[in-house]
């Protein structure tokens, strides 16, 4: 893809869908931190369901340290690896407690020290809830750099350093937004849906699907 094909792609994309938000459910930075780090392999719409029910009892750090490993479990089994990921949350909520007054750190570095949060993560958080223009790249994200040449490599860093470079810095802040919503509902993994797809014209995609029938 050239320039000009990017500014495009991210032109028709902001003309479509000028203000596009998570679709993971939260209120506070907390509650974002939580429900990306149980989003890991599951879905949004699977996560939202367990988190509405746990962040209306809790939804601090110290409330999650009350309920104990079990509690937490209890809310949350719903969602795959889910002891894992309750392990981790206590961790992180105790790391919160002991190190950050409770409150959600603003720094790479502070948040990536905290148990299973990865670099995608504190890349969601540090995006979606301090405004930093920074590429969370998850599955969508890896597939579409590669498919429509926008920033194809073969590590998930790789696409991240290569969006950042090549997406106009106008269009960074929402982008990351723009590409996991296209990936999810248009330029699907198995069957990518060209035919109706804004973005076709400028998309490096060379095997273009047809309208069914």
């Amino acid at each position: 893809m050239t320039p000009a094909d990017i500014e495009t792609f991210f032109a028709t994309l902001q003309a479509a869908n000028p203000h596009p938000q998570t679709e993971l459910e939260y209120s506070s930075v907390f509650e974002l931190l939580t429900a990306v780090l149980l989003s890991a392999q599951a879905t949004d719409v699977g996560v939202n369901k367990a988190t509405r029910k746990l962040f209306v009892v809790a939804n601090t750090p110290q409330k999650i340290l009350a309920l104990g490993l079990e509690g937490l479990e209890s809310y949350i089994k719903t969602i795959g690896l889910y002891r894992s990921k309750a392990r981790h949350l206590m961790q992180t909520c105790q790391m919160l407690v002991d190190r950050h007054a409770g409150q959600v750190p603003r720094t790479r570095e502070a948040l990536e020290a905290l148990p299973g949060v990865g670099r995608k993560t504190a890349n969601v958080v540090l995006n979606v809830a301090f405004g930093e223009p920074t590429m969370a790249v998850d599955t969508h994200l890896f597939r579409l750099g590669n498919r429509t040449g926008m920033a194809p490599g073969k590590t998930p860093l790789e696409v991240e350093q290569k969006l950042l470079k090549r997406i106009p810095a106008k269009y960074l802040v929402d982008a990351h937004h723009w590409l996991i919503l296209h990936g999810r509902y248009v330029c699907k993994a198995r069957n990518p849906q060209c035919w109706q797809c804004s973005v076709a014209g400028v998309c490096g995609f060379t095997l273009k699907a047809t309208a069914p029938g």
